[in-house]
């Protein structure tokens, strides 16, 4: 009886390379070989552990790439620094926003009949003067009716935030009055408005019509005698 032969080391395929006596890379098995050994030189691969030194000259070039201590700190803080300052700007420009389109909700809303308004006014001025035209028997239904209508009509226009401009009287404003034409009369300073030929209205704080008014001037050498 003889003695145990120890098991013999078998490498896994995984773990040998073959290469042929040129040292190109040869393929195992491969047909047509009885013995790769007196062909082939087996050349184990290295462990995990093992660094070639090509591996460790590009890990030492990754770390001298990256920024080291104070300099990546550095580089952080900046990079919160800039993020803060452009979240302010961003809740800053939002609050703006908000406000801007709140207050042009609100103007929208309170001038929404401004164009309707505007085209009920002619309306008025032509009821007003058949009113002028039934004053001269103002004990007659017909005036008294109309009458009423205007009443109502005004009080919708009060309603409507509409105001009538007071030009009579008044020192001439170009922003709100209308000068149609201009004349002399006694007592009355240069400039001021002595008649409305047609109302004016304002809505709210916003000119809605101007009013048109006869304007007095000074009189000249020629016209005062």
């Amino acid at each position: 009886m003889g003695w145990p032969r120890a098991p013999s080391k078998r490498l896994a395929p995984s773990m040998v390379r073959f290469f042929n006596a040129d040292g190109l890379l040869f393929p195992w098995p491969s047909p047509g070989l009885t013995d790769p050994r007196e062909r082939l030189h087996v050349a184990p691969m290295t462990s995990q552990d093992d660094t070639s030194p090509a591996q460790g000259e590009f890990e030492g070039d990754l770390e001298a790439g990256l920024p080291q201590g104070n300099d990546l700190m550095a580089d952080l803080e900046a990079d919160v620094l800039k993020w803060k300052e452009l979240a302010v700007r961003t809740a800053a420009d939002l609050d703006n926003f908000r406000k801007r389109s709140a207050r042009e909700r609100e103007e929208a809303m309170r001038y929404a009949n401004q164009g309707l308004l505007e085209d009920l006014l002619p309306v008025l001025d032509n009821f007003e003067m058949g009113m002028m035209a039934a004053a001269k028997d103002q004990g007659s239904m017909i005036f008294i009716g109309m009458d009423m209508v205007r009443r109502q009509f005004n009080d919708f226009l009060a309603g409507q935030g509409v105001t009538e401009i007071v030009a009579e009287g008044k020192a001439f404003d170009p922003k709100i009055h209308e000068a149609v034409s201009q004349e002399v009369q006694e007592g009355a300073a240069d400039d001021t408005v002595i008649r409305v030929v047609r109302r004016g209205f304002m809505l709210r704080d916003r000119l809605l019509r101007p009013a048109s008014v006869v304007v007095a001037k000074a009189a000249t050498g020629e016209e005062g005698e």
